[in-house]
């Protein structure tokens, strides 16, 4: 096999460039798919994007930047299940999900997809700890000790949220979201709130969880820097969704 190698690149060098390339562009396929949106179009008083293809497999994290009001988040509800595109469809277990009974597209949304808004939607009144027992009622999995380890907020489950500051919130926030295991996270601006190092304990955190349960990742960040620690980057720009790493 060396040898045949080695040959090919006496006759022609630019081959195995050629190949390398190729090889890593095209690593996430290897991937089985997850979500796929085709042919997605929407506009509210303006057009916002037209005719956008994306794809996400297993394993896989992906980042859509652009400018406010450039329609990334409105992007994001509909991959999410919570907007019905005006045109176009998203797939999930090859299924449209928009062409779902309602009761069906809730129980994907509760088992399999999780949403992480920049909004934290905790229960006030409720501590920290009962915010997660929730959690873990409607997906019956246990709290993950270590992630909330890794978020640095096991030691403030029995505070009231009222107690916690922003930060903590939108870290605990972040924990719900990933106590009932999804398969599909959706995280809109989920470091917003957050200071330098705390964002990277979170998107470790993220980045950990994707790669050890089988699932994917669609982030909607203004952080490029964030963005470029994704697997691929998209950006919205002249309604369309163009890939830009």
């Amino acid at each position: 096999m060396q040898q045949k190698l080695q040959n090919k690149w006496v006759n022609n060098p630019q081959s195995l460039i050629v190949h390398e390339q190729k090889t890593s562009s095209s690593s996430h396929s290897i991937n089985p798919l997850l979500l796929e949106a085709k042919g997605i179009s929407h506009k509210f008083d303006y057009e916002l994007f037209k005719n956008i293809n994306l794809s996400l497999h297993k394993h896989e994290t992906i980042a859509i930047i652009g400018m406010s009001g450039s329609g990334k988040s409105t992007l994001l509800n509909i991959l999410s299940s919570l907007l019905k595109p005006n045109e176009g469809s998203i797939i999930y277990k090859q299924n449209n999900i928009y062409e779902l009974k309602k009761s069906k597209l809730l129980n994907i949304r509760r088992e399999d997809f999780g949403i992480i808004f920049q909004a934290h939607y905790l229960f006030r009144g409720f501590s920290a700890k009962e915010n997660l027992d929730i959690a873990t009622l409607l997906s019956t999995k246990d709290i993950d000790l270590k992630l909330l380890k890794d978020l640095d907020i096991e030691h403030v489950l029995n505070q009231g949220v009222g107690e916690l500051s922003g930060g903590q919130q939108q870290r605990l926030s972040i924990a719900r979201v990933l106590t009932k295991k999804p398969k599909v996270i959706f995280a809109d601006e989920p470091t917003g709130n957050l200071d330098k190092e705390t964002s990277s304990h979170v998107m470790d955190a993220l980045f950990d969880y994707v790669k050890n349960n089988e699932a994917g990742l669609i982030l909607v960040t203004h952080d490029e820097t964030l963005a470029s620690k994704c697997d691929r980057t998209f950006r919205v720009l002249d309604l369309k969704l163009e890939e830009i790493r």
